[in-house]
């Protein structure tokens, strides 16, 4: 096969604000070497076509018998007229595409209402009196929630507005109940899906069709499109990689997969697509295909013989987004909270700062594999030729860095380089709290456009940290996050619970300090998750180090990941799953802070034994003073002041004094210094603003430091001229 066409394919469902980026990351990879290349988001389209008003009519017309549907399912029912009329419009509303819609929807009765309306809190208090679009969207989304309730009962039930059959993905060590899914009959939105199939078919032809499947309720969506595929159009060659082959499928030996799919590959697919299309082009033999799975002979074969080097991050190139219809994607506010709402609000260009996790060592994490062990960075200088090449193709600038933990030495470089290109950006990324992220370093990343930061605190106990290797402390996580949040930078926790040997007695104790992380507001935003183990990590490989046994799933011939196991020196952790998420949902939003943790549970609780001080303190303890930081870099992205000299009369001498007036965004203000110390901090912020490249470190300012200052060096660094440039933006990172 020469030069073929080749259609990359996000299936439903991942989120409908954005783009999932790896169809754009592969194409940008394979149009850079000389392939024709399309893709297709087909779980937007899915959702773009049931949610109109010709698709609503379809579903509500296929309902037979109403008195079979819940209460709520009967009363959208008999509504269903207004639902018709009103659901296009509300889509254009949440793609951004008709404003004005806002006022109706939240002064009139606009929208009908059903059982998802019932949760709304206080609107003025959580979007103000101004926030009406805002208001509207949180309305618009729940409108939207309540219809899918309803095709979840009465029409799909394995439809989500992020997932797609997921249950189906999850634990599959069998491919049975798979296949029989796939054979059983079509709901309307697996017929909607189909459909869109078959118009990309005929417009791209493609020889080749490739599906990204990053999580379970990805798989039945893919596999449903890979069987049609092959149904109408044999000859087209199928590919399936993603982040649930990587982590599931590495074990793979079930055959009857691939009668919907000829490859399966694993880890970043740049190198492994290479190889296929050689292979298919016959300028390659089977045995040296790079990390692949195929058929033989009826039996699964995994083949990773290629003696090219993989492709590094240097080299995959920019993401592409042509193709996708940018305009179309949905914005939804499910949670009233700013920083939460990042996830479902908003258009973001993804993309990574490096390859891989630069700390590697959390024992519940898969850091054996390859997305996490291989760790690999780029020249700041190549990230934001990425990023402007991004906002030229798709005229947005917000930026949602996508790594495992973006390491802070590479955020600050890529800041720098923001700043001093003018390149302006709104970005947010997932990062690790540790001590590195300094408070400068904060206020660096703040200019340089950074909105918000997650990072796991997981199980908010020492003892556990230390036992899973996160590498960080509890008084640690409260002074980085105090750091981010006086930088005007959200900060949202990836909580766990349930990590083996955990008692309730720390569960507690976690919840409390979660508590004062809110209550000092250092972290706006969290979400616990209940502790999995999975086959790849520390946890999952010895789970006897960590006092738990593995009890399951049943050895198969499909996915091996998530493992069944037993913690007879832990708690009961399942009973405390609700009350950690109704304690941490209100925290969110303000309310509950001063209730006792008993008041979230329906059952008898420890007693928190952690100090009720434990983050006031740590966050009020000083750091470093700037004569002990001489190794640091200086920062100055101000403007250069203007500089007079003043003489004065004193005891019948002319004095001559140095006056630095700055003007700058928010206010003017002025330092009259000695006219030595004047004339040297003028020389250094010179320096800064006209050579933004080069590197000055404090210890540099000391070996030029004026000998007729009548002053010592460390005496300027704790005076007030000094501590007013360090908290108008004098930066030392």
């Amino acid at each position: 096969m020469k030069s073929p066409v080749i259609l990359l394919i996000t299936p439903p469902l991942t989120q409908l604000n954005t783009p999932y980026p790896a169809t754009a990351y592969l194409k940008g990879f394979l149009k850079s070497r000389g392939f024709n290349v399309h893709q297709a988001d087909l779980g937007l389209d899915m959702v773009l076509k049931m949610f109109s008003r010709k698709g609503l009519e379809r579903m509500f017309g296929s309902v037979t018998d109403i008195q079979k549907l819940c209460d709520n399912s009967q009363r959208i029912y008999r509504l269903r007229k207004s639902y018709f009329e009103t659901v296009e419009p509300v889509i254009k509303f949440l793609q951004n595409q008709d404003s004005t819609l806002a006022q109706q929807i939240c002064y009139s009765r606009f929208l009908p209402e059903a059982s998802r309306f019932d949760q709304i809190g206080d609107l003025e208090a959580g979007f103000g009196e101004l926030g009406i679009t805002d208001k509207a969207r949180h309305l618009a989304t729940l409108y939207l929630e309540d219809i899918a309730d309803f095709i979840v009962e009465a029409v799909c039930p394995h439809f989500g507005f992020s997932r797609y059959a997921e249950k189906l993905g999850l634990s599959a060590t069998s491919f049975d109940p798979i296949e029989k899914a796939l054979n059983a009959p079509l709901t309307i939105p697996d017929e909607m899906l189909l459909e869109s199939m078959d118009e990309l078919l005929a417009e791209v032809k493609p020889d080749v069709v490739g599906f990204t499947v990053p999580f379970p309720g990805n798989l039945f969506g893919a596999l449903l499109l890979a069987k049609h595929i092959k149904s109408v159009r044999p000859e087209i060659k199928t590919l399936m990689g993603g982040g649930y082959p990587n982590t599931e499928l590495r074990s793979l030996n079930e055959p009857k997969i691939f009668k919907y799919l000829d490859f399966i590959t694993l880890d970043d697919g740049e190198s492994p697509w290479l190889r296929i299309l050689e292979y298919l082009s016959g300028d390659r033999e089977a045995e040296n295909l790079q990390r692949t799975f195929l058929l033989q002979n009826g039996s699964v074969s995994y083949k990773n013989n290629c003696t090219e080097k993989d492709i590094s991050h240097t080299e995959v190139g920019t993401p592409d987004y042509s193709d996708l219809k940018l305009d179309k994607y949905i914005s939804f506010i499910e949670v009233m909270n700013p920083m939460h709402r990042l996830w479902s609000d908003g258009r973001w260009n993804k993309l990574t700062v490096a390859h891989g996790c630069y700390w590697k060592r959390c024992s519940f994490c898969d850091i054996t594999l390859d997305y996490i062990a291989r760790y690999e960075t780029a020249p700041a200088t190549l990230l934001v030729d990425r990023i402007e090449q991004i906002i030229a193709q798709t005229g947005q600038t917000g930026f949602h860095f996508v790594d495992e933990a973006a390491p802070p030495l590479a955020l600050r470089d890529l800041a720098i380089e923001l700043i001093n290109r003018g390149v302006k950006i709104s970005w947010w990324g997932n990062i690790r709290f540790e001590k590195t992220f300094t408070p400068d370093l904060c206020r660096l990343l703040a200019l340089s456009g950074c909105i918000a930061v997650s990072g796991g605190l997981e199980v908010a106990s020492d003892r556990l940290l230390s036992k899973m290797e996160k590498g960080v402390s509890i008084a640690q996580v409260a002074r980085v996050t105090e750091g981010f949040t006086q930088a005007g930078i959200m900060v949202h926790a990836y909580l766990m619970y349930g990590f083996p040997t955990q008692t309730a007695q720390e569960t507690l104790d976690s919840l409390e300090v979660v508590r004062q992380l809110f209550a000092n507001n250092v972290i706006q935003s969290g979400f616990w998750h209940r502790f999995s183990m999975t086959a790849h990590s520390p946890i999952g490989r010895h789970p006897e180090k960590f006092g738990v046994k593995k009890i399951g799933p049943p050895a198969g011939n499909f996915a091996n990941n998530d493992l069944w196991h037993d913690d007879p020196q832990g708690t009961d952790h399942e009973a405390f799953g609700k009350g950690l998420a109704k304690a941490i949902y209100n925290y969110m939003h303000g309310i509950g802070l001063e209730e006792n943790l008993q008041f979230w549970f329906d059952f008898k609780v420890p007693r928190t034994t952690v100090s009720k001080n434990l983050i006031y303190n740590a966050i009020a303890e000083p750091g470093k003073a700037d004569i002990e930081k001489k190794h640091l870099r200086l920062l100055w992205f101000g403007n250069l002041p203007e500089k007079t000299v003043v003489s004065k009369q004193k005891k019948g001498k002319a004095v001559e004094t140095c006056k630095l007036t700055f003007y700058e965004k928010a206010e003017d203000f002025e330092l009259e210094l000695p006219l030595g110390i004047g004339n040297w901090f003028y020389k250094i912020l010179e320096q800064l603003v006209h050579q933004p490249a080069e590197v000055v470190r404090v210890k540099d300012l000391e070996a030029g430091f004026p000998a007729e200052a009548n002053l010592t060096f460390p005496d300027v660094l704790n005076s007030i001229w000094w501590q007013t440039l360090r908290e108008k933006g004098l930066l030392l990172v």
